[in-house]
């Protein structure tokens, strides 16, 4: 996700010097060679003379960081996490810092068409608050939102749904290889379905349902599908993944 969001803000052009803190060789190598960044093994050294400082570390390695961080931080300086689970307040409180900012991107984000949602304490100025949205649009939409709380929620839905979008094209996949396409035109059939559907509904503005009565003839195919999934209980079973996915966030963020 950090080479995602690097790469992003290249591409816009926006005016921002980025060096790296990575503490294996091969890959401080390569985000100098491929995305044309200073990188150092040194956390320190990276965050020196920063204004922003994005910690895209996973949950279990903030402790080590924030100790090698505490102390060095200067007032001026905003703490931007992309961990998942992880409250602003907790941060703060390991790095004893308060300018801090919580984003929750996507994976789409590796190819511009990333969501992120994020949340920032109100000591964080607007010039500052500027740039995260405009760093944050270089790979997709963003949304700001002024209860930290959304952010949990947007984890669950935004944060995670790309992996049951991913089911849902697999399984597409795997009903019209049965039905006999071959494996490669049935997953483009998928695929380019959920994206349309996708931008349709986006480009239109209409509520998935008026769309989905559009599509949907009585006696029709649409509508025999669309009774087999609620005989499954499809609705039931999303509307799960997301709470599951929710209360997972909330067992990460209280340490288990």
């Amino acid at each position: 996700m950090a080479q995602a969001i690097i790469s992003g803000v290249r591409d816009a052009e926006l005016d921002a010097s980025i060096i790296v803190g990575e503490p294996f060789e091969a890959r401080r190598t390569s985000l100098v060679e491929d995305l044309g960044v200073e990188a150092t093994a040194s956390n320190k050294e990276a965050i020196s003379g920063a204004d922003i400082i994005v910690l895209a570390v996973k949950p279990q390695q903030l402790d080590s960081v924030a100790a090698e961080l505490k102390g060095v931080l200067n007032s001026q300086q905003t703490i931007l996490s992309i961990m998942a689970g992880v409250k602003m307040h907790s941060i703060g409180l390991k790095l004893g810092h308060t300018k801090l900012i919580r984003v929750m991107p996507n994976t789409p984000a590796q190819i511009r068409k990333g969501i992120s949602a994020w949340h920032a304490s109100d000591d964080v100025d607007q010039t500052t608050l500027d740039f995260v949205a405009s760093m944050l649009n270089a790979i997709g939409d963003e949304l700001k939102f002024s209860d930290e709380k959304n952010i949990d929620i947007a984890t669950a839905l935004s944060g995670s749904g790309p992996g049951y979008v991913f089911v849902m094209i697999e399984a597409l996949s795997d009903a019209g290889v049965e039905l006999g396409l071959p494996v490669h035109v049935a997953q483009h059939l998928a695929s380019q379905t959920v994206l349309g559907s996708a931008a349709l509904q986006r480009e239109s503005g209409k509520h998935p349902a008026e769309l989905r009565n559009m599509v949907t003839s009585p006696g029709g195919t649409t509508a025999a599908g669309l009774a087999a999934l609620e005989n499954g209980g499809f609705r039931a079973i999303i509307a799960e993944a997301v709470r599951s996915a929710y209360e997972r966030g909330e067992e990460l963020a209280s340490g288990k």
